[in-house]
């Protein structure tokens, strides 16, 4: 590794997107460096100050994703990016939301994009990625006794890779000016409606897999019974609640527009990853 290669702090390192990343940008002559609370190349907990000044040493660009199953953060990630900013970091890739400006007043997605877009001394690219296909691959959205649960209404999403978004982050970090002020609209080449998905599990897996349209509060309601913070459900209301009435991400061709290769389709996907829903993955 070359140790005179620019720094990039990777937010969520260990995560679907942040996981994949380091290595993209290893291989582009940038030195990774993954933070998370734990299992990462530095501890890091938004929640525990402490933490961040040596997780930014040295660094001068960063992946920025917020923290997970809330809602208000705001405050939080711009004392952060003070220290950021303060600390040498020059470009910020942050990672929202699909349609994030229409998201709820109560949700903080937009807030931290108008902050960056503020700041004078970083540049940024923002990042809004539809729903991910790994969310149906790991405990975001199991399939139980073979029986997909998520209230949809019939609508359609065009769910993406999270390895086309860690390219796509990629390309920013490693090239910050060419993609300074950039949004970007992450998505895969197709609209699917959940049916669609469960039918496509089902053939690459060898398994039967149904598709069942649960009632929106019900769904989030057991959710929360199952741990998720009360506040959360305002941001489950809302990505479930657009899929239902037909305000679901479509595609956008953003992914091949900032790789140069056709975003992945969820059969490719799905066959990459047979083994989640095997039953010898249960």
């Amino acid at each position: 590794m070359n140790n005179d290669a620019p720094i990039a702090l990777i937010l969520g390192g260990t995560g679907r997107s942040g996981s994949l990343l380091a290595d993209a940008l290893a291989q582009r002559g940038i030195t990774p460096r993954a933070a998370a609370r734990s299992g990462a190349d530095v501890p890091f907990d938004w929640d525990d100050p402490a933490t961040h000044p040596a997780a930014l040493d040295g660094v001068d660009r960063l992946y920025l994703v917020t923290p997970t199953a809330r809602i208000s953060y705001a405050s939080q990630v711009a004392a952060f990016l003070d220290l950021a900013e303060a600390a040498g970091v020059r470009h910020v890739t942050y990672l929202s939301v699909y349609n994030a400006d229409q998201a709820p007043t109560e949700v903080d997605i937009a807030a931290v994009e108008a902050d960056l877009a503020s700041r004078q001394g970083i540049t940024h690219s923002i990042l809004r990625t539809s729903w991910v296909m790994q969310n149906f691959a790991d405990f975001h959205l199991p399939i139980i006794d073979g029986v997909l649960m998520v209230p949809s209404g019939g609508g359609r999403e065009a769910f993406v890779d999270a390895a086309d978004i860690a390219a796509v982050a990629a390309h920013t970090l490693v090239d910050p000016e060419t993609h300074a002020g950039a949004v970007y609209s992450l998505t895969g080449p197709q609209a699917l409606t959940f049916q669609e998905v469960a039918d496509i599990i089902a053939a690459v897996s060898g398994r039967p897999v149904a598709y069942h349209d649960l009632d929106q509060e019900m769904w989030i309601n057991g959710a929360l019974a199952a741990g998720v913070p009360a506040d959360y459900a305002v941001m489950m209301r809302w990505l479930t609640g657009a899929i239902i009435v037909g305000r679901g991400a479509t595609p956008t061709g953003d992914v091949e527009k900032v790789t140069g290769r056709p975003a992945t389709t969820f059969r490719e996907f799905a066959e990459r990853n047979a083994h989640a829903w095997t039953p010898e993955a249960k």
